[in-house]
């Protein structure tokens, strides 16, 4: 296994659909085979949203045993919940103290929700400003080589470079400077609304869960926009969207054979559909098949075994870092 340190983390939303398998979790089971991986449910982070306390450790656990059935093997990885190792926390704080203010204060996605949660009359908490202070510490704890990101965090992973350089400048060198791996998964859209990416906070019609009933995830693939109005010269967003789906779960083959027949216009959009609905079942019955087995005691022996090893190393950083910044006795 090459020593290389990963961290990555996921806000816990509940059941997984497969925007999150293909998007990230996919690649969270190949690297642990290749890289000392780190992987947490990041309950701190899911704190700066509106949250019920019971809806969360239910949240929680529920992403636990999706990500075990997605393949996560806790004897490969170090898998854990977030707030079981608080020494994040202490962390952020001394972060905080090394972060500017305009750093912040740039980030285009606290920037964008700002402006949503200023339109809705919304509480605008610390936490979301302080969002990318809390994910560097997530991160520079483990003392991380590399982060798995899409494009849309590379801005908060230069956060992360920042504040190391600058803890490494004033107490020196100590923490890495971890780079970004960048995901090469294709965005996956809505099946209703081809034009938003596919998520949980649109409602249900809008994501296929990984534990989706097999009724109701044809009904969705069935329903699915494909062409509005006329068909353009281009392929429309809807379409476009089912052909991803396809390349992900579909041999190549298949794919390719589908791509054929709309190129030269003998494509039938049932058959795209049902041909879509298959390799979906197909890709996800292994996936359905581990989750079955699983119980909530696996989830949280995995959970407390992993927090117990996180701990031991960012405990060794925490001594560390307090020493070098004069905190304690």
């Amino acid at each position: 296994m090459n020593a290389e340190r990963i961290v990555s983390g996921s806000k816990p939303s509940g059941e997984l659909h497969i925007g999150n398998y293909f998007g990230a979790n996919k690649s969270w089971v190949e690297l642990q085979h290749h890289y000392d991986c780190f992987y947490f449910i990041a309950d701190y982070h899911a704190l700066t949203e509106e949250w019920d306390p019971v809806a969360l450790r239910t949240r929680s656990l529920q992403m636990a045993l999706d990500l075990l059935a997605c393949g996560i093997d806790p004897d490969l990885a170090v898998f854990f919940l977030q707030s079981d190792v608080p020494e994040h926390a202490e962390l952020t704080w001394i972060f905080n103290c090394l972060t500017g203010f305009g750093d912040l204060e740039r980030m285009t996605q606290f920037k964008e929700r700002r402006e949503r949660l200023e339109l809705t009359d919304s509480f605008l908490n610390v936490g979301l400003f302080d969002y990318p202070v809390l994910q560097s510490a997530d991160i520079l704890i483990y003392q991380a080589a590399k982060v798995p990101v899409g494009e849309d965090q590379l801005q908060h992973l230069e956060v992360c470079r920042r504040i190391a350089r600058r803890f490494n400048s004033r107490f020196d060198p100590y923490f890495l400077e971890p780079q970004a791996i960048l995901s090469d998964a294709p965005r996956i859209m809505s099946l209703a609304d081809p034009l938003k990416k596919m998520s949980k906070s649109y409602g249900d019609k809008h994501i296929i869960r990984l534990m989706e009933p097999e009724k109701s995830l044809w009904e969705k693939i069935r329903t699915a926009v494909t062409d509005v109005g006329p068909r353009l010269e281009k392929m429309s967003p809807g379409v476009q969207n089912l052909f991803v789906l396809l390349r992900l779960v579909a041999p190549s083959r298949v794919y390719e054979a589908m791509m054929t027949s709309y190129g030269n216009g003998t494509l039938r959009y049932e058959t795209l559909k049902t041909t879509l609905f298959e390799h979906v079942l197909e890709t996800l019955h292994p996936v359905r098949e581990r989750r079955k087995k699983l119980t909530e005691g696996d989830a949280k022996t995995a959970l407390e075994d992993g927090a117990r090893r996180a701990r031991t190393i960012a405990q060794k950083t925490l001594r560390e870092v307090r020493t070098r910044v004069g905190l304690g006795g």
